[in-house]
């Protein structure tokens, strides 16, 4: 039962990625056949492998980069979610720094919990520190653990109860428990072009926060918990 999980042992986590660069000619010849025998499957006939990674570049970690991770955990002296993001335009250090932050033996042994984060963030988090020569730390490390050993939570997984045909977004949980919405600002479709053309990774790192404080309080509502507010 999720209830009985202690929740100052979790890492709430969101990331924002966006592709490696701006433009599809500003790719190596060798990334743009790679990525066109990558995605030949998965593109409609009428979609080109240059307007595919527009659209999709940013959401593979081969082809696309981490610019913002966020991370939340419980305060013990406030009873507050503490939300504190790494971001940036160098992902290595982004990377390095995130990783750091594990160093601290109440971390090492936190349980990680995104939405839709076994498929996605956690994973990408992961590959993306193996291509910089960066250890992932021992919460990412999954080789040879049971099932029931690894130390993953995914509200997007709770949700199923078992239903894979079944996808829901952190957005409409959010709307189905009553939960402030996330996006009203922008949503993950936006994050490329606010990054590439606004330049305006500010506002990024605000919205992955917020992703960051809705994944929490989806938990809690799972839990029948009240929400909870985030430590200014």
């Amino acid at each position: 039962m999720i209830s009985n999980i202690p929740i100052e042992k979790i890492l709430f986590l969101d990331i924002e990625t966006v592709p490696q660069a701006e433009k599809w000619e500003d790719l190596d010849e060798t990334t743009q056949k790679l990525w066109d025998k990558k995605t030949a499957t998965q593109r409609k006939e009428d979609i080109s492998a240059a307007d595919f990674y527009e659209q999709r570049g940013g959401i593979m970690a081969e082809f696309g980069k981490i610019i913002c991770i966020s991370v939340g955990m419980l305060s013990s002296k406030t009873g507050k979610l503490k939300i504190h993001s790494f971001y940036g335009h160098d992902e290595r250090k982004i990377l390095e720094d995130f990783s750091e932050m594990f160093t601290s033996p109440k971390l090492n042994a936190v349980l990680l919990c995104g939405h839709n984060g076994k498929e996605f963030d956690f994973p990408f988090i992961a590959r993306r520190m193996l291509v910089h020569m960066i250890p992932p730390p021992k919460p990412f490390q999954l080789f040879g653990k049971k099932p029931w050993e690894v130390p993953h939570l995914d509200t997007m997984e709770l949700w199923k109860f078992g239903d894979w045909k079944s996808f829901a977004s952190l957005e409409l949980l959010a709307h189905l428990f009553n939960i402030p919405t996330p996006k009203d600002d922008i949503d993950g479709s936006m994050v490329a072009s606010i990054y590439y053309i606004d330049r305006d990774l500010e506002r990024i790192k605000v919205y992955c926060e917020k992703d960051v404080l809705t994944l929490c309080n989806v938990f809690r509502k799972m839990r029948q918990e009240d929400l909870l507010q985030r430590e200014i």
